[in-house]
């Protein structure tokens, strides 16, 4: 079975992450965490990781999606283009990706968003600012998916994360990550 990507940058959003890995580990498909190095990852709530592999050792045969976290300051990581290299040639018509919160910005810069629908946790002014955004393509719904492509604003990481195990086609329980609150 192909892998899921998964992209670690520093900063990475832990939280966003969450319901996603749980439904990828639920659905038994593996992942591979993914960095520049294999030095430690700080994520924004001080999660420390180290990635499997680095992206010039990924197979992009061995994966058939990716899964990229937003990031508290993406100033920082939205110049490096070993990512947008990485992105540019590991995405196909067939990769599932999943982006949330302000990594679409990342695919905005590979051109991976030009004539798709999307959303992300960016304001109209970074949008502008971080570039690449075809802002009449964008929502404000929670969870977008156009074809292969899922985005997501942070607080939609529940949605998120099945929208994700639907695309992969995964058997999962969903009904982990809702609560019936009973109030009184």
């Amino acid at each position: 079975m192909k892998k899921t990507a998964v992209l670690l940058y520093p900063q990475f959003s832990e939280y966003e992450l969450s319901v996603a890995l749980s439904i990828l580990m639920q659905g038994n498909k593996p992942t591979v965490t993914v960095g520049l190095t294999k030095q430690p990852i700080h994520g924004e709530s001080g999660l420390t990781c180290i990635a499997d592999v680095t992206i010039s050792e990924l197979d992009l045969n061995e994966i058939d999606s990716i899964l990229l976290p937003g990031c508290m300051d993406f100033k920082e990581i939205i110049h490096e283009q070993k990512f947008i290299h990485f992105l540019q040639q590991a995405v196909s018509e067939e990769t599932v990706v999943a982006s949330i919160s302000s990594s679409p910005a990342l695919l905005a810069r590979a051109g991976l968003l030009k004539g798709k629908k999307f959303t992300a946790g960016l304001t109209d002014q970074q949008m502008d600012m971080l570039g690449g955004f075809e802002k009449e393509n964008y929502s404000d719904d929670l969870v977008v998916q156009d074809g292969n492509l899922i985005t997501a604003r942070g607080r939609g990481f529940i949605q998120f994360g099945i929208c994700l195990g639907n695309a992969l086609n995964l058997k999962y329980n969903e009904n982990w990550y809702y609560e019936n609150i009973i109030y009184n």
